[in-house]
C-alpha cells in the first residue's frame, strides 16, 4: 500500500478549515483532551520536547498542570516510555501530587514511571542497584540525624576533642553543607577544614566516611554524593543512564543545591561513546570556587543578557560577564570530542538532551539550607540554545496583590525578570497598617478576622504568615482569648516546642514537686548523668512508698544506692528546687524564670548546640518569659498555659492558619496577614548581617512569596514598639513598604483597640477616660492599665529612647516591685539604637540592677558599652543603669 506521503500530487488547491466551522472543531475534538484549558504559553512549555527548556514559572501561573501535562504529552507523543523519564521534584507530597494528577490523565500508565520522586529517593535507589561500586551493601543503612551525631560523638572521643567545645551536632551540620556542595573529604578546602577541632575538621570527616562503609551505612547526604562519586568513577554507569532517560524533568529548580545541581548535569550530558575521557562530559571542577562557597552574582550585563531573547543568550560571546562560577560550564554541556567525518556527522553527533527545568528565581527562599538561586540565572549558560518559557499569567491573586508583588521584587538584581499579570478584577488594595506595639498588632489581626468570620468567611482560608516563630505566641494567646481556632502549619504551636515545654516542666516543679511528669521530663534536661536506671530507681521507689518522684530523689540521695556521681547530680538539683521555691516568694516570676533557666544551665545548653534551630529556640525561650508578664503570678501564668494546650480541635475543624513564611510557599489563602514587617525583624538584621546584599534579595524574595499566597487581600502590619532578645526597641517599618507601588496600597487605621498611645509616656491610654468601677474590678487587664495609667501621669517620661521602665501594682498573693531591668537569659542585653544622643559620659561611673557597678567605656547612641566589676564588659541602654557618684 503507497504511503500517504508518496501519493502523486493533482495540484489540489490547499485548503484549510474555516475558523469555528465543523471541520475545526472536529480537527480539534480530536486532539489530546489533556491541552484543552491550557493558555498560550503553558501549551507551549507542554509541547517543547525537543532541547533543554527553562519554563519561568511565576506564582500561582500553574507550573505543576505543565509538569504532569508535559508527561503525558511525552507518552501520548510516543516519545518516550514511562521508565524512560526522569522526572524529580523536592518534596514526598509534591511528588504523589503529580503521581495522582497522572494516573487521572492517563490511568494505570504511571505505575510504570519507577523514576518519579524526590532527589534523594531517586539517587537511594540508583545507588543501592550498584552499591558495591561505592563500597556498600545494596541493604545499606540510612542514618537518621541522631544516629550521625552519636555516630560523630565516638570519632570526637577517639581523637580526645571536648564535644563540649566542639559540639557533634556542629561537625553533622558542616558536614552536611560540604555534602551538600558536592565536596568529599578530599575536596574541602583546608581554610574550611580548619574550622573545627583545632583544624581537625576534614580528618574526622574522612573518619566518618569511612566509618559509615564499614557500617554499611550512608546519610542522607550520601544519597547524592555518593551517586556523583559513583557517576564520576565509572563512565559506563553514568552512559546507562544518560541512555536510559530520554527526558528528564525538574520541578523547583530554583531550589537546588551544588550536589542536586552536578547530579542533574551528569545525567543531561548526552551519551558519550566508549573511550571519550570522562573530563569531557563531566561538568566542572569540584574545587572551583562556587563549590567552595566562594559565591558571587553574575554581573548585570550577564542578567541584563538573559532578560533577553533565549537565543541571543546563547550566542553571547566567550568570557562576557565571566565570575567565579563560569568554571563550572566552561565544557560545553553536549561535547562532541570525537572527530567526525561530514558524512557521518548526521548519524553519530549526540543530539541534545530533553531537560526541561521548571522554578522561580523570585521564590528561592531557601539559601539558609544551602540552595543556589545561581542554578537557575545560569540556566542559558549551561545549556546553550536553551528556549525559555515565561508564565505570567496568574490564577491565584487579584490585581491589586499581583501589582504589589511584582513591583516589589522588580528591586532584586539577581533576577531572570518576568511581571506576573491577572486576567481577574483588581479586587482590594493591599493594606498597611502600623499598630503601636505587637500586642496591640495581634489585637488588630484578631479583630479583623473576626470580622471576616462574621462576614461569613470560612476560616480556613485564613492566615496569618510570620518571620520568626517568636511572633507566634502573642496571636496564640490572643486567639485563645477569644476563642477563636488555630492550627500552625509546618511546625508544633508555640508552647508544644521542645524547649517551651522543657521550660514549662521546671516551673511545673517549682510550682507543684508532686508533678512526676515534669520532674521526669527535666531531670537529666541538660544532661547530669541521670540516664534511665537513675530515673526506674526513683519509679520503684515513689511506688514502694506511695510518694511522688521528686520526694524520692530527696530519700534515694541520702542513701548509697546511686553511684557517687549521679547521687551528687541529683543532690544538687533538688537543691537547686529548694532554693528556686524560696526565691519565689520574693523574686517576681519573671525573674525567677530567668534565674531558673540559668542557673538549670538550659540556656547554656541551647547556646553551645551549634545546629541552624537553636538561635531560633532562644528567641523563644526569651518569648516565654515576656509572655508571663502579662500574669499575676507563677500559678496563674501556668492556669493559661494548660488552657491553651487543652484547644485540641478535630482537624476538619476550621480554623486559621498560622505558619512562618517559609512553610507557607506553595499555599495559598483567600486572606493573609502579614505581621512584623519592621527593620531587623523583616528583613532579619541576622540575615543580612551574615550574607549581606544577598542575604537582602533573598528576604525580598521572601515577602514577594508572602504577598503571592493571597487570593483576594493581603494586610501587612508593622509595630512601633517591639520586644525582641528581650528588649523593647523603637522599630523602623521595613523597607519593602517603601518599595510597594502607592497605586496599589491603602493606609488604614489599626483597630487593635488602644490605637498611637498606651504606658509610659507615649500618649493617652484608651481607659484614660474610664471612670473607675471600684476596688472590685480586679481582671489583670484593669490592674495592668491602672498601672500603666499612673505611671504616665507620675512616672518618668521619654521612655522611648529604647526601653520601658515598667511597674507593677500589688496583688494579693502577687508581689509589688519596680522592673528596672530588661529580661536577660543570655546574661547579655544587646538593644537597637535609636539614635538618641546619651546624657551619660565616658569613664562614668554607672549602676545596673542585674550587673552591679561599671564604668562606661563606649557609647553608640542611647546604647552604652560598660565594663562591669563583676560580670565583665555589656552592652545595655542608658534608661536601664544609673549615674553613681565616684570614680
Amino acid at each position: 500500500m503507497t504511503e500517504p506521503s508518496k501519493l502523486p500530487h493533482h495540484g489540489v488547491p490547499e485548503h484549510q478549515p474555516a475558523a469555528g466551522g465543523i471541520a475545526a472543531r472536529a480537527r480539534a475534538a480530536a486532539g489530546p483532551q489533556y491541552l484543552n484549558g491550557l493558555n498560550p504559553e503553558q501549551r507551549e512549555a507542554v509541547e517543547a520536547l525537543d532541547g533543554p527548556v527553562l519554563v519561568l514559572a511565576g506564582a500561582g501561573t500553574g507550573k505543576t498542570r505543565v509538569l504532569t501535562t508535559r508527561i503525558a504529552h511525552i507518552l501520548s507523543q510516543g516519545r518516550a516510555r514511562p521508565h524512560e523519564i526522569l522526572s524529580v521534584t523536592f518534596t514526598n507530597k509534591a511528588a504523589r501530587e503529580m503521581k495522582l494528577r497522572l494516573g487521572q490523565m492517563l490511568g494505570q500508565a504511571v505505575e510504570g514511571m519507577p523514576w518519579l520522586g524526590t532527589f534523594h529517593s531517586i539517587g537511594g535507589r540508583i545507588l543501592r542497584i550498584h552499591a558495591e561500586l561505592v563500597q556498600l551493601k545494596s541493604n545499606f543503612t540510612v542514618l537518621d540525624v541522631d544516629d550521625q551525631v552519636r555516630l560523630l560523638k565516638q570519632l570526637l572521643q577517639a581523637e580526645n576533642i571536648d564535644d563540649k567545645r566542639w559540639p557533634a551536632r556542629m561537625l553533622a551540620g558542616l558536614i552536611d553543607g560540604w555534602k551538600n556542595r558536592g565536596l568529599a573529604p578530599s575536596q574541602v578546602p583546608s581554610g574550611e577544614a580548619a574550622m573545627f577541632g583545632n583544624g581537625k575538621g576534614g580528618k574526622l570527616y574522612a573518619s566518618y566516611q569511612e566509618r559509615l562503609k564499614i557500617l554499611n551505612a550512608a546519610d542522607f547526604g550520601d544519597l547524592l554524593l555518593e551517586n556523583i562519586r559513583l557517576f564520576r568513577e565509572n563512565p559506563d554507569v553514568l552512559r546507562q543512564y544518560q541512555n536510559r532517560f530520554k527526558f528528564i524533568l525538574v520541578d523547583e529548580y530554583q531550589d537546588t543545591n551544588v550536589a542536586q545541581y552536578l547530579w542533574l548535569r551528569l545525567l543531561s550530558q548526552a551519551p558519550s561513546r566508549p573511550g571519550v575521557p570522562l573530563s569531557a562530559i563531566i561538568p566542572g571542577d569540584p574545587t572551583s570556587p562556587r563549590l567552595r562557597g566562594e559565591h558571587s552574582r553574575p554581573s548585570a550585563d550577564v542578567l541584563e543578557e538573559r532578560r533577553g531573547e533565549a537565543t541571543a543568550t546563547a550566542q553571547s560571546a566567550p568570557g562576557e560577564g565571566d565570575s567565579p562560577q563560569t568554571e563550572l560550564a566552561e565544557t560545553a554541556p553536549h561535547p562532541n570530542p570525537l572527530p567526525v567525518k561530514d558524512g557521518e556527522r548526521e548519524r553519530t553527533a549526540p543530539s541534545p538532551k530533553n531537560i526541561c527545568c521548571v522554578g522561580d528565581d523570585d521564590q528561592s527562599i531557601y539559601g539558609w539550607r544551602g540552595a543556589e538561586v545561581d542554578n537557575i540565572l545560569r540556566f542559558e549558560h549551561d545549556f546553550p540554545g536553551a528556549k525559555v518559557i515565561r508564565l505570567e499569567r496568574n490564577y491565584r491573586s487579584t490585581g491589586h496583590i499581583l501589582a504589589a508583588a511584582s513591583h516589589l521584587i522588580a528591586h532584586n538584581e539577581g533576577r531572570l525578570g518576568k511581571t506576573l499579570r491577572t486576567e481577574d478584577v483588581d479586587g482590594e488594595k493591599v493594606t498597611v497598617t502600623g499598630s503601636w506595639d505587637s500586642e496591640e498588632e495581634a489585637r488588630a489581626i484578631g479583630e479583623e478576622i473576626e470580622e471576616l468570620q462574621r462576614a461569613g468567611e470560612n476560616l480556613n482560608e485564613v492566615a496569618i504568615l510570620v518571620r520568626a516563630s517568636f511572633q507566634m505566641r502573642e496571636f496564640e494567646d490572643r486567639f485563645v482569648t477569644l476563642g477563636l481556632p488555630y492550627r500552625v502549619i509546618g511546625g508544633p504551636r508555640f508552647y508544644e516546642r521542645a524547649e517551651i515545654r522543657d521550660a514549662l516542666a521546671y516551673l511545673r516543679v517549682i510550682n507543684s514537686p508532686a508533678d512526676d511528669l515534669a520532674f521526669e521530663r527535666i531531670v537529666n534536661v541538660p544532661k547530669r548523668g541521670l540516664g534511665d536506671a537513675t530515673v526506674q530507681l526513683l519509679h520503684d521507689h515513689a511506688r514502694k512508698r506511695r510518694m511522688p518522684l521528686f520526694e524520692a530523689a530527696r530519700a534515694v540521695v541520702e542513701t548509697d544506692e546511686l553511684k557517687p556521681k549521679a547521687r551528687g547530680a541529683l543532690r544538687d538539683l533538688i537543691l537547686q528546687f529548694d532554693r528556686w521555691r524560696a526565691q519565689r516568694e520574693v523574686t517576681a516570676h519573671t525573674e525567677l524564670a530567668e534565674i531558673v533557666l540559668d542557673e538549670s544551665g538550659y540556656t547554656e545548653m541551647w547556646q553551645k548546640d551549634r545546629s541552624a534551630d537553636a538561635a531560633g529556640r532562644l528567641d523563644n525561650l526569651k518569648e516565654l518569659v515576656r509572655s508571663m508578664e502579662e500574669f499575676e503570678n507563677l500559678q496563674g501564668f501556668l492556669e493559661h498555659i494548660s488552657l491553651v494546650m487543652d484547644r485540641d480541635g478535630d482537624a476538619s475543624d476550621e480554623a486559621v492558619s498560622l505558619m512562618t513564611l517559609h512553610s507557607a510557599k506553595g499555599l495559598e489563602f483567600d486572606n493573609v496577614f502579614l505581621p512584623g514587617w519592621e527593620e531587623g525583624l523583616f528583613p532579619s538584621q541576622r540575615t543580612l548581617d551574615e550574607q549581606g546584599r544577598a542575604g537582602l534579595e533573598e528576604e525580598r524574595r521572601l515577602a514577594h512569596v508572602g504577598l503571592t499566597r493571597a487570593r483576594r487581600r493581603a494586610k501587612l502590619y508593622f509595630a512601633t514598639n517591639r520586644r525582641i532578645h528581650g528588649t523593647w526597641s523603637t522599630t523602623i517599618p521595613s523597607r519593602f513598604l517603601d518599595e510597594l507601588p502607592s497605586a496599589n496600597v491603602e493606609i488604614t487605621e489599626s483597630k487593635g483597640g488602644s490605637g498611637w498611645g498606651g504606658a509610659g509616656g507615649y500618649g493617652p491610654s484608651r481607659f484614660d477616660n474610664v471612670e473607675s468601677f471600684g476596688s472590685s474590678y480586679t481582671t489583670p487587664g484593669w490592674q495592668r492599665a491602672q498601672a500603666n495609667r499612673n505611671r504616665s501621669q507620675g512616672g518618668r517620661s521619654g521612655q522611648a529612647r529604647g526601653g520601658f521602665e515598667e511597674s507593677q501594682s500589688s496583688f494579693s498573693g502577687g508581689f509589688s516591685r519596680n522592673k528596672r531591668g530588661p529580661i536577660v537569659i543570655e546574661g547579655e542585653l544587646v538593644a537597637k539604637s535609636t539614635g538618641t544622643v546619651s546624657e551619660f559620659s565616658l569613664a562614668d561611673r554607672v549602676f545596673h540592677q542585674k550587673f552591679g557597678y561599671g564604668h562606661v567605656v563606649k557609647i553608640d547612641g542611647n546604647k552604652l558599652t560598660i565594663a562591669f566589676e563583676k560580670a565583665g564588659e555589656k552592652k545595655v541602654v542608658d534608661s536601664f543603669v544609673e549615674r553613681v557618684q565616684g570614680r
